[in-house]
């Protein structure tokens, strides 16, 4: 069965960081990537980070560009989403997805309805 759950978030204040965790089960990181996305209340669900093992492509959107960083520990089939830097327009709740590796970090954080799993979201609040 597979399952993603990520973990993590928390409140923090304006400048603070945070650490996500998205623990993958049921599939190998080989042959999916890794997808961070997030929404706010009333706002459409943003892909935020990727991270495709395989071909070693990664992706940011412009809003934390030099503030998230992905990474991945192949060894505990996690992906891990440092922020840092952050600001309360990242309040939102964070999900991970997966997506079959062919289909690249580029489209896949612009096309959410097409993931393969999802995770349950965790949610992060930074307060100004």
């Amino acid at each position: 069965e597979v399952q993603l759950q990520a973990s993590g978030g928390g409140l923090v204040q304006a400048g603070g960081s945070l650490r996500l965790s998205c623990a993958a089960s049921g599939f190998s990181f080989d042959d999916y990537a890794i997808v961070w996305f997030r929404q706010a209340p009333g706002k459409e669900r943003e892909g935020v980070s990727c991270i495709n093992y395989s071909d070693g492509g990664l992706y940011y959107a412009d809003s934390v560009k030099r503030r998230f960083t992905v990474s991945s520990d192949n060894t505990k089939n996690t992906v891990y989403l440092q922020m840092t830097g952050l600001k309360p327009e990242d309040t939102a709740v964070y999900y991970c997805a997966a997506v079959e590796r062919a289909y690249g970090c580029y489209d896949a954080a612009r096309n959410y309805n097409h993931m393969d799993y999802w995770g349950r979201g965790t949610q992060v609040t930074v307060s100004s």
